[in-house]
């Protein structure tokens, strides 16, 4: 199937190809038709699959086939992500299919961290609404925007959206939204917030559960390291240093770690960098553009950072501390091995946390060797 047999508008089409997307992914595939009809979705489908331009296309392709309003604060599309990474990454994908469409549809992305002012000025005539909760909350209390008009809400990582810390806030922006919306949700994994969610928020949704292809899962290599908590330093470096890794994405468990690994990793002639939420806006904008540039070998991050950052050729993940959550897991390994890239996931496990490494492993639904870190010399 082309992106042709999807029956898009035709302008929209010059830009997919210039995004270098030759055919739909499977979840585009079965996404977009649904979509642009005008049903709720949940799609559940792999971290590095085209969610994103499955909600993109559809939304972009709705506002073409309409004549747009006169110009004023209420967004026609709203889409709710969890991190400032991951609006500006989908903010950029908006943009890059809005070129030299015969209409022109105006997207804006906010987000806090940074001032407020610029954003309430930009908020007049945007037609698509990228935001972050609590600043999207932040624009409202300050009548900078009026959600009535809202068409098309999506949830991008539904999961994270849908969870405890966002609990209230998302209550908050149900509440004032119209009743009568189409709801489109991705999310890489499906949590219990998100299989409850048919009687909450969808309407006769269509559910799409895509399985990765087992030439993804080939494309990410896994292995891993038992070792002591005194030694993962240590074995860091001396991995770095001789498998000659020139782009590695490090996770810790919290930014006050991300930042005593990085400080280490620099001390003994490495140059990485950290970030996580703690760290201001310009501070983590610049971080992860001096990693895609490889100015700095080795970026050191949180979970809450993990989604916001697309790589498509990372070589090397290495997970430094276990995360509680297998989807997780699932989220950090699943930034190497994309754009059909071989890519390698290193696991650093105490003996303490075998247990909890092997329920890890079972939900995923994959094997790895181990090697015992005391075997070896650095």
């Amino acid at each position: 199937m082309s992106f042709e047999d999807l029956k898009l508008h035709p302008s929209i089409l010059p830009n997919i190809a210039a995004l270098g997307y030759e055919s739909p992914t499977p979840i585009q595939m079965q996404a977009i038709p649904v979509a642009i009809k005008g049903r709720d979705l949940l799609g559940i489908a792999k971290t590095g699959s085209g969610k994103t331009a499955s909600f993109v296309i559809p939304i972009l392709n709705q506002l073409l086939s309409n004549p747009l309003g006169e110009r004023n604060r209420k967004p026609e599309a709203l889409v709710l992500v969890p991190t400032r990474e991951l609006a500006l990454q989908v903010a950029d994908v908006f943009k890059a299919l809005s070129q030299n469409l015969p209409q022109p549809i105006q997207s804006l992305v906010v987000y806090g961290g940074v001032s407020i002012n610029p954003q309430m000025k930009a908020m007049y005539g945007v037609n698509i609404l990228i935001a972050t909760p609590g600043r999207l909350l932040d624009l409202q209390r300050s009548n900078a925007i009026d959600l009535s008009e809202v068409k098309t809400l999506v949830l991008d990582e539904a999961d994270k959206m849908l969870n405890l810390g966002f609990k209230k806030e998302m209550q908050e922006i149900f509440d004032l939204l119209p009743k009568k919306r189409q709801n489109l949700l991705f999310s890489a994994t499906l949590s219990e917030q998100l299989s409850g969610l048919n009687n909450v928020l969808l309407t006769d949704p269509v559910v799409l559960e895509i399985d990765s292809p087992a030439e993804t899962e080939e494309l990410i290599n896994l292995s891993g390291y038992f070792v002591s908590d005194d030694r993962k330093g240590p074995l860091l470096r001396h991995l770095i240093k001789s498998q000659k890794m020139k782009q590695v994405l490090v996770f810790t468990s919290s930014g006050n770690k991300a930042d005593k690994v990085a400080w280490k990793l620099y001390k003994n002639g490495i140059d990485a960098s950290s970030i996580h939420g703690k760290k201001s806006q310009s501070a983590r904008t610049q971080a992860l553009k001096d990693f895609k540039s490889g100015k700095v070998k080795v970026l050191v991050a949180t979970d809450l950072i993990s989604r916001g950052i697309d790589i498509n050729e990372l070589p090397y993940v290495i997970n430094y501390e276990l995360p509680r959550s297998p989807k997780d897991f699932v989220h950090r390994v699943g930034r190497t091995g994309r754009a059909k890239t071989e890519g390698l996931a290193i696991t650093f496990v105490t003996r303490e946390e075998t247990h909890h490494f092997k329920v890890i492993l079972k939900k995923m639904k994959r094997y790895m060797d181990m090697v015992d870190s005391e075997t070896l010399e650095f």
